[in-house]
Formats: structure tokens, C-alpha cells, sequence
């Protein structure tokens, strides 16, 4: 039976140069459409990342070509690339969404489904401007860390309650530790603002609170160390 499985696979149609041109072809377009939209829908990206976008797809395309319906071709490139390893840091869940895209692109073209991979890439490409314009999930509130330098002779414990409540800022101190041999406090908070806060009011009022010491405003969610 396993004998007749390979032999079966093995009489599939063979693959002409202009199948495969048509095919890179084809793939390439879409790769470079889906590059596109990545680059016009995220705010920072690197310009690896958009290059492999552009090649991923035909890779995927040719390992398609290359294993075609031959069954023991498969057995095989999948014992090479098991010796593979890839090595990094976890990233932005959509760029991982964008590497299946192409990889989804890439394997239409290569089983010679040219229509569906231009349809498919085209409507999930409007779906990212869509989900783009439209900002989907954002939260009508973003957290931050807010670090600040205070004076020994300020209490650290409700040092800013009456700045934060003025501005309606949802706080929580973190960390306190001393700085320059004890005369100076740093104080941690994470701080919960509403999208129409003007941070520079804030920061301003805080500067003129602490003496004009050290105020850092990180942008990003707050991530505490042990």
C-alpha cells in the first residue's frame, strides 16, 4: 500500500517553466501589496521586517512548487527544515498575523490558486486599513509610568494626590526608592490617563511641585520589575 501511495504521487504533473514563472510572479505582487499595507497600517516597523514580507511568499511558493503531489519530496523537506532552528524574542502579535498572511499568500500560489490568493490578500489588506481608520480595540484610556525626583523634605506618600485629582489621573504608587546618598526620593506611579488630558499641563503642575527635579513620562504600558 505505501508502495502504491509513492508511486501514485510520484505521476503528477510536471512543473514548466512558465507555470513557475507565473507563479513567482504572482507571488512576489502580492507579497509586495501585503508590504505595503503592513508599512501603511503600522506606526513603527523595521525595514527587515518589510523586506520579508516581500520574499516570504515566494519562498513558500517554491517549497510548494519544488514538493508539488510527490508524498516522499514532503517527508523530506520536512526532515530538513526539522533541523532548523530560529531563535528571538517574542513580537507585536500582528506582525506575527502578517507572517502567516504571507505564508497564507505564498501557499495559494504555490498549489496554483492565483485567483483566491489575489482575493484573499486583497480583502484582508482592506481589513487592515478598515481596522486601521476605524482605530479597533484601542482603549479610550491608555496606562503609563510616571517617574519623578522629589526633595527629602516632600512626603513621597501624598506628594501629587492633589495634582492627580485635579486632572482626573487614576494612579498607583509603585516603587520608592532614594537617590544621591538619601537627599532625594524617586517615586513610581502608574498612572491611568484619559485621551483628552493634556499631559504637558500635568507634567507642568508636577514640575512646579517637586522643585523642577527629574520627571520621566513613559509611553509605553507600565511592566514593573521584581
Amino acid at each position: 500500500m505505501i508502495d502504491s501511495l509513492f508511486s501514485s504521487a510520484a505521476e503528477g504533473s510536471a512543473l514548466t517553466l512558465t507555470d513557475a514563472l507565473l507563479t513567482l510572479f504572482v507571488a512576489i505582487a502580492l507579497g509586495l501589496l501585503i508590504s505595503w499595507t503592513y508599512m501603511r497600517t503600522q506606526v513603527g516597523y523595521t525595514q527587515n521586517f518589510a523586506l520579508t514580507m516581500i520574499v516570504l511568499p515566494v519562498i513558500v511558493a517554491i517549497i510548494i512548487l519544488l514538493i508539488g503531489s510527490n508524498v516522499a519530496r514532503a517527508f523530506s523537506l520536512a526532515g530538513a527544515f526539522s533541523i532548523i532552528r530560529f531563535r528571538s524574542a517574542p513580537g507585536d502579535p500582528k506582525d506575527i498575523a502578517f507572517v502567516l498572511f504571507t505564508m497564507a499568500a505564498g501557499l495559494a500560489c504555490g498549489v496554483g490558486s492565483f485567483g483566491y490568493a489575489v482575493l484573499f490578500t486583497v480583502v484582508l489588506c482592506v481589513l487592515m486599513f478598515v481596522l486601521r481608520a476605524v482605530n479597533f480595540g484601542a482603549k479610550r484610556a491608555t496606562q503609563k509610568l510616571l517617574k519623578v525626583t522629589i526633595p527629602e523634605n516632600l512626603g513621597y506618600e501624598e506628594a501629587f494626590d492633589e495634582i492627580f485629582n485635579m486632572f482626573d489621573v487614576a494612579y498607583e504608587l509603585r516603587k520608592v526608592r532614594t537617590t544621591e546618598l538619601g537627599s532625594l526620593y524617586e517615586v513610581v506611579y502608574a498612572i491611568t490617563l484619559d485621551p483628552q488630558t493634556n499631559q504637558k499641563e500635568l507634567l507642568d503642575a508636577i514640575r512646579c511641585r517637586n522643585g523642577n527635579l527629574d520627571i520621566t513620562l513613559t509611553m509605553n504600558p507600565p511592566v514593573m520589575d521584581n
